[in-house]
């Protein structure tokens, strides 16, 4: 049985990698989307407005600590949609501990243990970077920021970083 949709918010937070949109209803945070990154939200509807939540101030103060290089000691109320084999990705997501990697083979692995992909912390099986809807770059960044602690979104993005020094010239 499909769970009935409540009615969506949006709020914009700016990070080191670039501009976020945070999407998220009464019960929680439903989405959250780097600028410009594949599938960007898609899961909304064209109807969903800007509103002050307070689900969006923790996020917001989350994304804070987060990138400041220290692992945030409070979690923000989660509301994802979507099927019953997506929410039990979600929820094995939310086990990878912060600074921690896992390749899509173990995901498929413990799927399949599960009787049954996507995020910075899963890696290819040969250890590759890959399968990040927010860039591979972003993607590394994010992993470095976890294991040392600092965020270069120069290297990250450096095609974001040169149109912001071409939009600073005269």
């Amino acid at each position: 049985m499909t769970e009935k949709a409540l009615p969506q918010f949006i709020h914009h937070e700016s990070s080191p990698l670039g501009n976020i949109l945070l999407a998220a209803d009464e019960v929680g945070l439903t989405g959250l989307w780097f600028e410009g990154q594949k599938n960007y939200a898609r899961t909304l509807s064209p109807e969903s407005g800007e509103r002050e939540l307070p689900v969006f101030r923790q996020a917001k103060h989350w994304l804070e600590v987060y990138f400041a290089g220290k692992e945030p000691a409070f979690s923000v109320p989660l509301h994802p949609m979507g099927t019953a084999f997506q929410q039990r990705v979600w929820d094995f997501l939310r086990t990878i501990p912060y600074g921690n990697t896992v390749t899509y083979g173990e995901i498929a692995k413990r799927l399949a243990a599960e009787n049954g992909l996507p995020c910075h912390r899963v890696i290819g099986a040969d250890g590759s970077l890959t399968g990040y809807a927010g860039g591979i770059g972003r993607k590394r960044a994010l992993l470095t920021l976890e294991r040392e602690g600092v965020v270069n979104a120069a290297e990250a993005i450096p095609q974001a970083a040169q149109q912001r020094s071409r939009m600073r010239q005269p």
